[in-house]
């Protein structure tokens, strides 16, 4: 799946668009790795995403559909 998608189904960020501007801006890190939208993620990828001075960073866990993609990610603080 898309990174900028992934972002948006499983509501990290609200909007599509949205992601795909952070990500433009340099905000969002795949495995340590500067990311595209067009990124493909998978299960055990690593994002980290510097969004308004706050950092999440998230490993995902497995694609599901988007009632349950909010439980399909967990926080590494």
């Amino acid at each position: 799946m898309r990174l900028d998608k992934y972002l948006k189904v499983s509501r990290i960020i609200k909007r599509r668009t949205i992601a795909k501007e952070c990500i433009d801006k340099g905000l969002v890190f795949v495995d340590g790795k500067k990311a595209k939208a067009s990124t493909e993620v998978k299960a055990g990828n690593i994002i980290d995403i510097s969004n308004l001075g706050k950092f999440r960073i998230i490993k995902i866990a497995e694609y599901a559909t988007e009632e349950i993609a909010k439980t399909l990610f967990e926080r590494i603080e």
